[in-house]
């Protein structure tokens, strides 16, 4: 049974994996998947808790909804009562026209100027998987205190907080694998100091050194700017770890035949540790890289929640979940603060999961019954 096979018979691995798979293809697909523009306040509706439908009243049957407004705070009591206009039915449909957008669109910005690249234009549509066919909007998760939906917002800032994680690895675990594989395959002075540098960067708490440099960087980045930088910080910290366990492999692989053999043959070192070596320790690197990104989302998240990371108007799970921090929201406005530490702690969950399924089936120890 090859380790394909054995992941696929682990009920909680595929479960993560599916569960990862929903997520990613939703956010990315927002533009899509979500009924409004995140940026797009409506009139008088701030902090409208998630839209009732109904299904049979004497506007007909099947889902509709009605549109609902905030009404005048009662002076007693301070609650705001809201206004309800059942005479305008708007009934939900599948692939309504609505906002224009355009799908996959791609910029990057890039130093030393942090200017905005665009590497793809996207795909123009204006076609969404939901909504309504009237004046009614319909809010899956309430609006927040701009009005603005808060579903749509859930959804694009998942783009920020779940590639974070990946373009993370994509930067941590190569300079990990080639710094520790360099270090473990030419030993002496070489490993030396490398170690020495790995050990002080690994003595540095990481979540001080991510709260003191974030809190230097000069104002007025754009949230793209502090998402690079928020990247690049955390790579820095993350792939000491990662080289000291990588350096400990390479120092038993690279006595093996098949590496003493490329070497007699007068191979390039930098080919064989590229080729022959830093290849033998892919199970661990795919394992440790699945169990590494939710790191990467905790960290983005922490930031954001402190104000140090991505900030308003741009959505991401973390200043999302910033109203956390007021007592009163919790209670009036649960729906501003559940769904994103939920998607995070889901997230988390699931990544965890698929690590600990993929250990199991590439680790040639275990035993599946």
């Amino acid at each position: 049974m090859n380790w394909w096979q054995r992941l696929k018979k682990n009920p909680l691995a595929r479960f993560g994996a599916i569960l990862l798979l929903i997520f990613y293809i939703s956010v990315f697909a927002a533009d899509f998947v979500a009924p409004y523009d995140p940026y797009d306040a409506q009139a008088n509706g701030s902090l409208l808790p998630p839209t009732t439908v109904y299904w049979n009243d004497e506007a007909g049957f099947g889902p509709h909804v009605y549109p609902t407004t905030q009404g005048k705070t009662d002076l007693e009591t301070g609650d705001r009562k809201l206004i309800v206009d059942r005479q305008k039915p708007a009934w939900l449909r599948l692939f309504v026209q609505g906002a224009p957008y355009q799908m996959f669109k791609f910029s990057l910005p890039l130093p030393p100027t942090f200017a905005e690249v665009e590497i793809f234009g996207g795909i123009p549509g204006n076609l969404h998987l939901f909504g309504t066919s009237g004046d009614a909007e319909f809010n899956l998760l309430g609006t927040d205190e701009q009005g603005r939906d808060q579903f749509t917002r859930l959804l694009h800032g998942g783009r920020i907080s779940l590639s974070i994680g990946l373009l993370g690895i994509a930067i941590t675990f190569p300079l990990g694998m080639i710094v520790g594989g360099i270090s473990g395959y030419f030993g002496g002075w070489t490993d030396s100091i490398i170690m020495r540098l790995v050990e002080v960067l690994m003595t540095i708490p990481s979540l001080y050194l991510l709260v003191a440099l974030a809190a230097v960087l000069p104002p007025g980045l754009s949230s793209s700017e502090k998402f690079i930088l928020i990247v690049l910080i955390t790579s820095f910290i993350a792939w000491a770890g990662l080289a000291r366990v990588i350096r400990g492999q390479v120092l038993s692989i690279k006595e093996r035949e098949f590496v003493q053999a490329a070497i007699a043959m007068g191979g390039n070192s930098f080919y064989i540790i590229l080729r022959h070596v830093l290849p033998q320790t892919a199970s661990y690197i795919i394992i440790s890289a699945t169990l590494a990104v939710p790191s990467f989302i905790v960290a983005e998240s922490v930031l954001s929640l402190i104000g140090l990371g991505i900030q308003q108007p741009d959505p991401s799970w973390g200043n999302m979940l910033s109203l956390a921090t007021n007592a009163s929201i919790l209670v009036l406005q649960p729906w501003l603060v559940w769904p994103p530490a939920l998607l995070i702690i889901l997230t988390v969950l699931a990544f965890n999961l698929l690590g600990d399924g993929l250990r199991d089936a590439l680790d040639p120890r275990s035993i599946r019954r």
